[in-house]
């Protein structure tokens, strides 16, 4: 006969693996989209904290004695839990400046579509990104590293475990802003240079026909050619991805060494 039974200790124990996993996957991408039902993200949740508890001993030094400690563990951990995933999710946003570059400089400014993962307004340029950045998430497997980097931070950061560094988790995001501009200009440099090529051609045919309407044809050309570099453009793909997976990482690493 199979025997249940479990002490209270262990309950709570429980419950707090699976506050800080279900915040992870709250607001991780791929695992936070909102088309994903929530049943089914609350039992993923459950599944994940099930396996970890039964790799994880319980610290003894872990259960508080009063209800105010329980609920200050219980905040520490949704805390870690946020800034876990936060750390990954942060880094699709360049995606979507890239995207908003690129149609600035070919005149797509004005045209916005809703994105179903975020379920906001997003430039087309960046929605093609995002879309393209999360199949070949799922094809490579990335969300499997999240999940193992889950797993580790566990080991590094105990329950109850969390020492919040103010001034660490600022610099991770100073160096985040540093290179969510730098990567982002990276992957729009392609369009951002084909642009300044097609406005120096624009302002001297401008100059050798100036009864040319020279805002009405490079309207045009600017859409087409933006569109022709981005065509050209989609087999680097893969190397732009890798670019975004590798700053995840890197703020996975910075975050958590903010919290050790």
């Amino acid at each position: 006969m199979i025997n249940y039974s479990f002490s209270f200790y262990d309950l709570e124990y429980f419950l707090l693996i699976f506050v800080r996993v279900s915040m992870f996957v709250f607001i991780a991408p791929f695992f936070s989209m909102p088309n994903t039902p929530r049943n089914v993200r609350i039992v993923l949740s459950l599944f994940i904290s099930y396996l970890l508890y039964n790799m994880l001993t319980p610290a003894p030094a872990v259960m508080p004695d009063t209800l105010i400690e329980l609920s200050l563990i219980v905040i520490k951990e949704a805390l870690t839990g946020l800034l876990i995933g936060l750390s990954t999710q942060i880094c699709t946003g360049i995606l979507n400046f890239a995207g908003t570059v690129a149609d600035m400089e070919t005149g797509l400014t004005m045209v916005q579509i809703l994105d179903p993962s975020t379920r906001q307004m997003t430039s087309i340029t960046g929605g093609i990104y995002n879309y393209s950045f999360n199949m070949i998430m799922i094809l490579s497997g990335l969300y499997i590293y999240m999940l193992g980097a889950l797993k580790d931070t566990f080991i590094l950061i105990p329950v109850n475990g969390a020492i919040f560094n103010p001034d660490s988790l600022m610099r991770s995001v100073v160096v985040f802003l540093t290179d969510y501009v730098i990567i982002g200009f990276r992957i729009v440099l392609p369009i951002f240079c084909a642009m300044l090529m097609l406005n120096a051609i624009l302002g001297i045919m401008a100059k050798v026909s100036p009864q040319m309407n020279m805002f009405a044809v490079g309207i045009q050309l600017k859409v087409l050619a933006g569109l022709g570099v981005l065509f050209l453009t989609m087999g680097l793909l893969p190397l732009l991805s890798d670019m975004i997976f590798t700053e995840m990482k890197k703020m996975l690493v910075y975050f958590v060494n903010s919290m050790v």
